[in-house]
């Protein structure tokens, strides 16, 4: 993403988080094949949810929720390579990009189905900024709130009551990928997301590990 659109972007405090990242990916080159890879990625809790279907709608964009590419609540350290392999390569070999849903209840894939093609794609869940993913985004989002938020969030969702005995286990499991990973040093827009209404930043650059 340019720097001179960053900086425009950040001087529009009157324009919405959504209409300017949709004005950003719009403005971004095709990063796998024809096709613009959005990545929004953040915590559970911690609003990428509705984010993602909000910008897939402005967009007009399929979307594709991680949700249903995890095998089970061990799944999230494998999903990268999952997107990498089902939707990235494919996409930038001039293919069409297409995914596996996983049944929870049944720890088993259903038969394969195909992403509509488009000029934009968004991937939204913790993983989609995935590190084998990020040569093939053309914008990676991550979402952020504050631990207290994120579980308020959580306890007011109606499927906390099954998801209460597994918290603890993704939010672990979440920790170790940002540990790995550092996915919001690598983002290109933070949309910090504790109050209404929401704020974004721009990272610099991770330098690199000598």
């Amino acid at each position: 993403m340019q720097t001179d659109l960053r900086q425009d972007a950040l001087g529009l405090p009157s324009r919405s988080v959504l209409h300017t990242l949709a004005r950003l990916v719009r403005q971004s080159p095709p990063s796998a094949g024809g096709t613009r890879l959005v990545a929004v990625d953040g915590r559970s809790g911690s609003g990428k949810s509705t984010l993602a279907t909000d910008l897939s709608a402005e967009l007009s964009a399929p979307l594709v929720r991680l949700d249903d590419l995890y095998e089970g609540w061990d799944g999230l350290p494998g999903v990268g390579d999952l997107l990498r392999e089902w939707i990235a390569e494919p996409l930038a070999a001039g293919g069409q990009a297409r995914w596996r849903p996983y049944r929870w209840d049944t720890a088993t894939r259903d038969e394969w189905r195909t992403v509509p093609t488009s000029s934009v794609l968004v991937l939204e869940g913790c993983g989609a900024g995935s590190a084998a993913l990020r040569d093939h985004l053309a914008l990676l989002v991550w979402v952020e709130a504050s631990a207290d938020v994120r579980l308020r969030r959580l306890r007011g969702r109606p499927d906390w009551t099954g998801y209460r005995c597994h918290q603890a286990r993704w939010a672990a499991a979440e920790q170790a990928l940002l540990d790995r990973e550092n996915t919001p040093g690598h983002a290109d827009v933070v949309v910090h997301n504790d109050s209404t209404p929401a704020t974004l930043t721009f990272p610099a650059p991770t330098p690199p590990t000598l």
